[in-house]
């Protein structure tokens, strides 16, 4: 079955803005709109009753991506309140059916957050904010952009404020602008990242197999 839209449910507008950037780069000829909320809780709270108000409507050529941060949530816990949602709304995942054309819904946890994805493409960070050092994701702590602990956005703060940037606090939404543009999907070592891209690749490749 091909794939000639996505819609994308994320936490906030920082996210919103980083994808609306990379989407169109990965997705290739397919439309998509990127959702943002006023944070996790909110997601969560409204994602039932929007996965049920898309099961009236969406055709089978669509596809709904859900982003959801990890935070201190235990991963496997999480993605499994994401399937029952899905199913909760007869609208199907890749855990939930064999057939890869009755996908409906692709869940995507974000570990641990959106700044992750940041470490892991070092160079578009450094592209974006040149005053900050090469060799920060060469230190013990930073090697694994999904295993940063203490709070990604928290220490991504950090390296750019010791770098002379965002003295008044990280601005997600301005660094997302930023970044997102110098981002290469290809060589992102985060690997929430990776299993991002990876999905939405299969989606465009249905794409590009119709007739």
């Amino acid at each position: 079955m091909t794939v000639s839209h996505v819609e994308v449910l994320v936490e906030e507008q920082s996210m919103q803005a980083a994808l609306q950037d990379l989407l169109p780069r990965i997705l290739g000829s397919i439309s998509v709109v990127v959702h943002a909320h006023q944070g996790k809780r909110d997601l969560l709270g409204k994602l039932p009753s929007r996965l049920r108000g898309y099961a009236r409507w969406i055709t089978e050529s669509y596809r709904i991506v859900v982003i959801v941060d990890r935070d201190d949530d235990d991963c496997h816990e999480l993605k499994a309140r994401l399937e029952a949602m899905a199913a909760s709304a007869d609208l199907a995942t890749r855990s939930s059916t064999p057939d890869p054309g009755s996908i409906r819904v692709i869940p995507r946890i974000a570990i641990e957050e959106l700044e992750s994805w940041y470490f892991g493409d070092w160079q578009a960070v450094r592209t974006a904010y040149p005053a900050v050092p090469r060799e920060v994701i060469t230190k013990r702590g930073f090697r694994d952009p999904d295993a940063i602990r203490g709070g990604t956005w928290e220490a991504f703060e950090r390296v750019l404020q010791k770098a002379g940037y965002f003295a008044g606090g990280l601005s997600k939404i301005e660094a997302a602008r930023k970044i997102a543009p110098h981002m290469d999907p290809e060589r992102n070592r985060s690997a929430s990242f990776c299993a991002l891209r990876d999905a939405l690749v299969e989606c465009r490749s249905s794409a590009s197999k119709r007739p």
